[in-house]
């Protein structure tokens, strides 16, 4: 096992050198508990020997789904363990979205949080007939639930107990056996087309991954990182499970979802990784923060602020600071950066990192400013991750960086993004057609249109797909004009249109908690989220903000006409993928209507939504929007 090619030789090798020493932490009623490699090991050990009990094997897949817990990872290197192979799925996903995932990657047992997942899947047991038993670790409320298909996580690991005393060698056997080339993990893409496609990557891709990125940003036994996205998604796992494993880091589970913020700041994590929205938000809610705070604050946030911004821009271009603008930083430093990093949790962070999406150049910016070392980086789930990042010192927001090591990037005739790297992955699983699209003679291709710069920076544009043309040839990026327009503490979601079209044009979601403020502090009464979008106040606060962001693009892609949408994008409703991507296509089609009368002259739109009253109660109205010239409001 001195090779150390799969993902269990290197937990038996971690806790060979760390022992007791936390690899795991989880909050629980409000007190972290701590999980040594020892007993990360033992766990994997007892379930493994749980799985392989009930004749599960190498090939064979093992479904999870639930929050980001340490029985999560457990169960996967469990799988992994005895040569199988772990299947992600989104907690938040819809009964019908899981019972396709499960029988398409053949799933013979599944792993589940709670209550909330076993009842999805009793209510699909019919479309599953390939799974022998549902594993649930939290016992909360499933007292007198005595279906047979079920069982406790520890009955497994009971049951694993038993197995072991019969076969004391066979996991440390098991283990020995592993290859890197076999297939360690399934991920379903979200895709935003179409049916999602299982990503088959091998212990080989996880780990070269993870290998390449440490080389270039170390991270050590003494590091700590809080995982709260879900490790259904690849950049999830390469943190959680490929690096942590890697460099022996501490992974802390969140005690819920809603309780991130204040986790990030009791941990004080040494590396982040999250999608834009997670960035957008805390942007979001410092710009609210110093809105309600004291003039004395405001003003300090006004005055130094620029400040963040001129030292920023020095370092992006490669120039040091000036000695004048480092005194005023570092007293900025002292009053307003540090308060404002240790709020949000960052205060420890060696280096942050940013995927899945473009951020926009805004909220890249802010961060700077605020000293956070927030690096790009691009990737996909079938190259396990990242094929390109941001050096440190060598930061270029509009770009995603250069590539990492092992990796190959060019561009295609076309302006596609292709890449080639041992972190490729094997292909998707039972779709030869799609992989063959999708990897050429070794070449990923993303699918994504960009270019290189003078120094060898990346620059990507969009979706192939989603580049846009006016009717008079102009192209332009939606996606750009969107991640502009969330810059923005009042809009939380945007989608710009303007495909053979004359002019440019946007549907947008507001974001509900910052416009309520802003709506209570100017005394405008409303009663539900589709009753605040139409107020004429936010109406005229919205376009404000698209006036503003139109003056930083060129004329001829300017938005001209907008509407705020009635409801949120959601996930539930096909209209966003679980990583919160817009199905644009689907989204146009949708609310077609919509879409007619930004091109058409009507002003306003009646359309019909179901709402939510603060007591509780549920209704179907009828509603009118308003279409919004941006002229309006000068």
């Amino acid at each position: 096992m001195q090779d150390h090619n799969t993902i269990p030789k290197l937990l038996v090798r971690n806790a060979s050198l760390y022992g007791n020493k936390t690899a795991l932490r989880e909050k629980e009623y409000g007190i972290w508990q701590s999980v040594s490699w020892t007993d990360y090991l033992e766990h994997v050990r007892r379930f493994a020997l749980g799985l392989a009990a009930l004749g599960f094997g190498h090939g064979d897949k093992l479904a999870i789904i639930g929050d980001n817990r340490p029985e999560w990872v457990y169960a996967e290197l469990a799988a992994q363990a005895l040569g199988g192979v772990a299947v992600g799925i989104y907690q938040d996903s819809l009964p019908k979205e899981i019972a396709y995932v499960i029988d398409h990657a053949d799933a013979r047992l599944i792993v589940v949080e709670d209550q909330e997942q076993v009842d999805k899947m009793l209510e699909i047991k019919s479309e599953m007939p390939k799974v022998e038993k549902v594993v649930f670790y939290d016992e909360k409320g499933m007292k007198n639930y005595r279906d047979p298909l079920l069982i406790s996580f520890p009955e497994m690991e009971e049951l694993g107990e038993a197995f072991g005393r019969d076969h004391p060698d066979y996991f440390l056997n098991e283990v020995a056996k592993g290859s890197g080339a076999d297939p360690a993990i399934i991920s379903y893409t979200s895709g935003t087309t179409g049916t999602p496609k299982g990503a088959v990557l091998s212990h080989d891709n996880l780990l070269s991954m993870a290998k390449n990125l440490l080389s270039l940003d170390p991270l050590t036994a003494r590091d700590e990182f809080l995982s709260f996205l879900p490790l259904a998604w690849a950049g999830e796992q390469m943190m959680s499970i490929s690096a942590a494993l890697w460099s022996g880091m501490t992974v802390n589970f969140p005690e819920e979802p809603e309780t991130v913020q204040e986790n990030l700041k009791e941990i004080g994590p040494h590396v982040m990784f999250s999608p834009p929205r997670i960035w957008e938000d805390m942007v979001s809610k410092v710009q609210v923060k110093i809105d309600d705070s004291r003039w004395l604050k405001r003003l300090a946030y006004r005055t130094f602020m620029p400040i963040g911004y001129r030292a920023a821009e020095a370092r992006f271009a490669g120039r040091s600071v000036p000695l004048g603008l480092r005194a005023l930083y570092f007293l900025g430093d002292l009053i307003v950066f540090s308060a404002i990093k240790d709020h949000l949790g960052l205060v420890k962070l060696k280096r942050a990192y940013t995927g899945g999406a473009a951020l926009g150049p805004d909220v890249f910016r802010f961060f700077h400013a605020l000293g956070v070392n927030l690096k790009q980086i691009y990737g996909q789930t079938e190259i396990a991750g990242i094929s390109v990042i941001h050096r440190d010192g060598a930061i270029k927001f509009n770009t995603v960086g250069v590539p990492i090591l092992e990796t190959e990037v060019r561009l295609a005739d076309d302006g596609e993004i292709i890449s080639r790297s041992p972190s490729v992955f094997l292909g998707y699983y039972k779709d030869p057609e799609a992989t063959a699209r999708t990897l050429v003679d070794g070449w990923l291709y993303s699918g994504d249109a960009g270019y290189l710069d003078e120094d060898g920076h990346l620059i990507v544009i969009d979706r192939i797909k989603d580049v846009m043309r006016l009717q008079d040839g102009t192209a332009f990026s939606p996606q750009f004009i969107e991640n502009k327009l969330k810059f923005s503490q009042y809009v939380k979601e945007a989608v710009v249109l303007g495909q053979n079209r004359g002019y440019v044009t946007a549907m947008i979601n507001i974001e509900m908690g910052n416009v309520g403020k802003y709506a209570e502090k100017n005394q405008i009464p409303y009663t539900t989220y589709v009753d605040l979008t139409q107020k004429e106040v936010v109406l005229e606060l919205i376009a404000r903000e698209v006036a503003g962001v139109n003056k930083d693009l060129p004329e001829a892609v300017r938005i001209k006409r907008f509407v705020v949408l009635h409801k949120e994008l959601d996930a539930d409703d096909e209209e966003l993928t679980r990583t919160r991507k817009v199905r644009r296509g689907f989204v146009a089609e949708k609310y077609k209507v919509l879409v007619d009368a930004l091109y058409g002259t009507q002003d306003v739109v009646n359309v019909e939504t179901e709402v939510k009253y603060r007591d509780g109660r549920m209704a179907r109205i009828q509603t009118s929007l308003k279409v919004m010239q941006i002229e309006q409001v000068g």
